[in-house]
């Protein structure tokens, strides 16, 4: 179990402290909703949570095989509905892999990160569309 404090700020915005680590972030509406955009939104931080979780996963079993995924890269788009009620309705990832297409574990990536636990806990309504990029390391 992990607590998060939160408090709201006002003015659209809030702060959170992870407990364990006394790390902090912000957030802020979004200029489409009423905000001004000065630091990520929450929706902003489900599409962050999926890409590092992507990534975090990758790296875990890239690490226990031996793998150097070091400057592997992940950009995420999210697309909001325009229909009510207000939500995501599309993710889509560039995961840049900085091996060979042709690496032999590259199925084994590519399920890791299909099973992270931040895709896994996504709504099956987002649609979520992963572009995957093998270069040579």
């Amino acid at each position: 179990m992990v607590e998060i404090q939160l408090s709201y700020e006002g003015d659209l915005h809030c702060s959170a402290v992870h407990l364990p680590s006394s790390s902090t972030l912000v957030t802020d509406a979004p200029v489409d909703n009423n905000g001004r955009g000065q630091a990520f939104s929450p929706t902003d931080l489900v599409a962050t949570a999926l890409g590092s979780c992507m990534a975090t996963v990758i790296g875990i079993v890239a690490m226990r095989k031996g793998i150097a995924v070091e400057g592997m890269t992940v950009a995420v788009r999210k697309f909001m509905s325009d229909d009510a009620p207000r939500r995501i309705k599309r993710l889509e990832l560039d995961l840049q892999i900085p091996l060979p297409a042709s690496h032999p574990d590259r199925k084994l990536l590519e399920s890791a990160a299909r099973g992270c636990p931040v895709h896994q806990s996504i709504h099956p309504d987002i649609e979520v569309v992963m572009n995957w990029a093998w270069l040579e390391a």
